[in-house]
């Protein structure tokens, strides 16, 4: 029998983010790549920051942009976050299938650009949301509703790069496709 991370990287379903693997990830990370349609059906992604607060995405555009302009066709989307740049130790990510809203009223803005820019900008918050603070700015609300992949290579003998075998028996209580709604 093959041994995940010491003899092949076939069936790596053992390495999945586990439940608390997934909220370190999401509340460390701070960018994450926002997929949508275009209108001749083509996925798009674009690098965005984002919060993750009330187990929700929460990122930041100006309306008429490309991103923007897809959600209110479909509002259908998928945010893939990983923990390149944090500092976080082994390789994680996560993606998640989710439905956007696009929120343009001042209660949300209110909320979220100070907790925002305090997780974006934190030398300099107030300066950070002011910039932000525009007349075109809406805030994008993202529910998800599945984790269609994640990854935790801290899981694997080696941080997945081979190795030792310290995690050979690893296994997480997700699943691929759970449904998170």
């Amino acid at each position: 029998m093959a041994r995940t991370g010491i003899d092949d990287l076939e069936d790596l379903h053992a390495l999945r983010l586990d439940e608390q693997g997934r909220q370190e990830l999401l509340q460390t990370a701070t960018e994450c790549v926002f997929t949508f349609a275009n209108p001749d059906g083509w996925p798009s992604g674009v690098v965005m920051s984002f919060l993750y607060a009330e187990d929700r995405l929460w990122l930041t555009a100006v309306a008429g942009r490309a991103h923007a302009e897809a959600i209110r066709r479909d509002p259908r989307v998928t945010v893939v976050v990983s923990n390149a740049g944090t500092g976080l130790p082994g390789r994680r990510m996560i993606a998640l299938r989710g439905v956007a809203f696009l929120h343009s009223d001042d209660e949300t803005k209110r909320w979220f650009l100070p907790r925002f820019a305090g997780k974006l900008a934190p030398a300099d918050p107030d300066a950070f949301a002011r910039l932000l603070d525009s007349p075109q700015r809406v805030v994008v609300e993202v529910r998800p509703v599945q984790v269609t992949a994640s990854h935790d290579s801290r899981k694997m003998p080696g941080d997945g790069r081979g190795g030792s075998p310290r995690a050979e028996n690893a296994s997480s209580s997700d699943t691929t496709g759970r449904n998170l709604a």
